[in-house]
């Protein structure tokens, strides 16, 4: 008698590059407007192995947002992290918002989140848990490098950095919103050193 196992048949791609792709169409398109065929020629699988590895279209979307935030480190946010001065620091988030909202081609510009993902929040059971998450690390981020400018004594004491922390998230979807609606980056860019001074105001 042969007690040998049988060995399942290795899968023929990989799951995280499949998982990429995946959002790179549903960020281009929209979830409404991603076929199952866009969907699987960007995988390269077919659609017996999607349902089989990723189950439903909309159980893809929700692992592709979890994929995406588990892997973008956020251009803005490691921009704002990575300056020293921390008046450098908010220019630097302004522009890198800016860059990538004009510069990235494909349809994939600005933040996958606030493009597309937060559009199904009312339609896809799942997306708004991630959504709350996903602003919540954000303005942690931003809280904790203007808690360490206080530290070294570039902010006053007093500085609100919770509420400056949202008035900044806040701030990033307006060059997105006109980058998409045709807006040339020295057009948006004029306006930096306002919001730079807005967010660095001692005021409160």
């Amino acid at each position: 008698m042969n007690n040998t196992k049988k060995v399942g048949r290795p899968k023929k791609f990989n799951e995280s590059q499949a998982l990429q792709a995946a959002t790179e169409v549903f960020w281009s398109k929209g979830y409404d407007g991603a076929s199952l065929k866009d969907l699987t020629e960007a995988m390269g699988i077919n659609g017996p192995s999607l349902y089989a590895t990723y189950g439903d279209k909309e159980s893809l979307f929700l692992q592709s947002v979890t994929h995406y935030m588990a892997n973008s480190n956020c251009t803005p946010l490691e921009a704002f992290e990575q300056q020293t001065q921390i008046a450098v620091a908010v220019r630097s988030f302004f522009e890198a918002i800016i860059q990538y909202t004009t510069e990235h081609a494909g349809g994939t510009r600005g933040c996958f989140l606030s493009s597309c993902v937060s559009t199904c929040a009312e339609t896809i059971a799942g997306v708004k848990p991630l959504l709350q998450h996903a602003i919540q690390e954000s303005e942690n981020r931003l809280v904790t490098r203007f808690e360490q400018a206080k530290q070294a004594g570039e902010l006053p004491q007093d500085f609100p950095s919770a509420q400056r922390a949202r008035l900044m998230f806040d701030l990033r979807q307006g060059p997105v919103f006109r980058a998409r609606a045709g807006l040339s980056a020295p057009v948006i860019r004029a306006d930096i050193d306002y919001w730079v001074h807005m967010v660095l105001s001692s005021s409160q």
